[in-house]
């Protein structure tokens, strides 16, 4: 009987090695570790805030002081003007903006991306310990906190939940299924009949598309998210795109594989990686320069900008081009390989 388990643990084991399903094993820990590398460290108390003033606002002359002889905790950056300072926060370049109050001169009214991150809550304290060591009890510098993103958090989260559908279509479900075609030998007997290369590739890409695009209005049905009409059409162009792209590049990746199994586990290969970069792009610096390199994030950043930030459209059509581009690279692939019957 152990003879038995072991004899077809071995077995499963094998197949496991042949169908490359133990590659996931090993490349999941292995992406997590350098991802959490990339991660900005969560303990601010080693890390300097970055800090930035207006060069002409109107600072009380010890907050200037406190700030500049605490510069183990601090590092201050001098901007001309709000915008400016604004700008160089939407850039992840810094951790708050410290500008002159309207409604209750002197005080100051802080800036930051979001209101409930841990970046705002070290500034507030660290400032607050930095006042009382200078000037005890009395008021608050800061009066008042601004957010640069007030959309709620469903919303804020609504970008990554369409790239994982998109991924999700391309990576998982269009290889696997192209790869099935491959080893029942279905593509090749479709390839005997007047149906075309071409019009199989184009019927796979609607395919794709009409998936990614049900599925991503679902999920609008389900969480009620609205946005304007200018909006909405700058949103459907980089949804077409984004499928489009990436629907072409699943089928690449289905040509690449001999069955269903290791079209899986190299869809997976294919889809962690460019969805957690740019997905988590927003909460680490180093993230932030390392996922423009990945295509995911040339879909990723203009829906965000337009869903959250209220972007158009020809802010963004260098990335929209790319996309439909590297699309039709990959068709061009996928069309070479079909073409040679002796790999089916």
């Amino acid at each position: 009987m152990i003879r038995n388990i072991v004899t077809l643990t071995s077995n499963d084991l094998a197949m496991a090695f042949k169908n490359k399903s133990l590659y996931l094993i090993l490349f999941t820990p292995l992406f997590v570790f350098f991802t959490l590398q990339l991660v900005d460290q969560s303990d601010a108390g080693l890390q300097k805030i970055k800090i930035g003033l207006i060069q002409k606002g109107n600072y009380s002359s010890a907050m200037i002081e406190s700030l500049r002889s605490a510069d183990q905790t601090f590092e201050v950056f001098r901007f001309a003007d709000e915008a400016e300072g604004k700008a160089w926060l939407k850039e992840k370049k810094g951790d708050g903006l410290l500008i002159p109050s309207e409604k209750e001169p002197p005080r100051l009214a802080l800036i930051v991306l979001t209101k409930a991150s841990f970046q705002t809550l070290a500034i507030i304290e660290s400032v607050s310990a930095l006042q009382n060591a200078v000037e005890g009890n009395r008021k608050h510098w800061i009066s008042e906190i601004r957010a640069l993103q007030e959309t709620a958090v469903q919303k804020q989260t609504l970008p990554t939940w369409v790239l994982m559908l998109v991924l999700l279509v391309s990576f998982i479900i269009l290889p696997a299924q192209v790869a099935e075609e491959k080893e029942k030998k279905l593509l090749l007997g479709l390839l005997q009949t007047p149906i075309r290369e071409t019009e199989w590739l184009a019927a796979k890409l609607f395919f794709g598309m009409t998936l990614t695009g049900a599925g991503v209005l679902f999920l609008h049905l389900l969480g009620r998210f609205q946005f304007d009409p200018g909006g909405g059409l700058s949103y459907a162009a980089f949804l077409i795109a984004g499928s489009f792209c990436f629907s072409a590049f699943g089928i690449f990746v289905g040509f690449l594989c001999r069955n269903q199994a290791s079209a899986r586990t190299l869809g997976v290969l294919f889809y962690l990686p460019h969805l957690l970069p740019s997905a988590l792009s927003d909460f680490s610096q180093k993230l932030t320069a390392v996922a423009p390199l990945l295509p995911s994030y040339r879909l990723y950043e203009p829906i965000r900008a337009i869903l959250l930030e209220g972007n158009r459209f020809p802010n963004f059509a260098l990335e929209w081009a790319y996309l439909l581009l590297a699309g039709l690279a990959a068709c061009f692939f996928s069309y070479t390989l079909m073409k040679k019957r002796w790999l089916m």
